[in-house]
């Protein structure tokens, strides 16, 4: 399969949901609201799909890095499922509760010291490649990445995690916020790119929505103008 071919079957299994299926849209958990959503949770109940997603995914990031980061929990079975294609062995977050920025990791970390933050072998000179399903502005990538560095430090290691790979960005800014902190963001899918993979199966009025919103997200955050817009569909 190539990416187009996965783009198509993610939305036809449901995994990426647009205004047909929800015509409220969505809330995400930046706070943004969406016309969209992308459901990657899922994907190990089809393993056809996640075999290639780790097959594709693992030749962009070749030579990038020794170890793979699994950023819990979306991340953690398309990261296996590239150690596995890939020979390349794998650590992977530890979710914590109530953690969405550095800030509240460093709380963390300070008041539970001894607990792993991150689980696998970490050895000295390691250079991590995280995996994500998905990224729209970055911050859930920082802190892991944080999370990484604070277990290293606590085992005495000096490791690097200067890239990051995901199934599909969501092209809001992502990629420019990882240019400032120095790292490199690969995707398999560009989300403005792909939306023209499926238009046939969307009516016209949702796909220029969807379309609207990628280029400007900001002139749907007021609740009353985007219900207005919405009439439409």
């Amino acid at each position: 399969m190539n990416e187009k071919e996965i783009f198509i079957e993610l939305y036809k299994n449901g995994l990426i949901k647009t205004l047909k299926d929800k015509p409220e849209g969505w809330k995400l958990v930046s706070g943004l609201w969406s016309p969209f959503y992308i459901q990657l949770r899922l994907l190990p109940t089809y393993p056809s799909l996640l075999n290639e997603i780790g097959k594709l995914l693992g030749e962009k990031i070749k030579g990038y890095g020794n170890k793979l980061l699994g950023i819990a929990m979306a991340g953690i079975p398309i990261a296996t499922s590239i150690s596995l294609h890939h020979n390349m062995p794998l650590c992977y977050t530890r979710k914590i509760g109530g953690v969405k920025s550095i800030e509240d990791l460093q709380k963390y970390a300070g008041q539970y010291g001894e607990h792993s933050l991150v689980e696998g072998e970490i050895e000295e000179g390691d250079e991590f490649v995280a995996i994500d399903d998905i990224v729209t502005r970055f911050d859930s990538k920082l802190v892991a990445i944080k999370q990484l560095e604070i277990e290293a430090e606590k085992r005495n290691c000096s490791i690097k995690c200067r890239h990051v790979a995901v199934v599909i960005d969501r092209q809001q800014g992502a990629e420019e916020v990882a240019k400032q902190h120095g790292i490199k963001l690969f995707s398999l899918i560009k989300f403005k790119e792909a939306i023209e993979w499926i238009k046939d199966m969307m009516s016209e009025e949702e796909y220029q929505i969807v379309v609207d919103y990628l280029e400007n997200p900001e002139k749907y955050q007021d609740e009353e103008k985007r219900k207005e817009m919405l009439k439409k569909i």
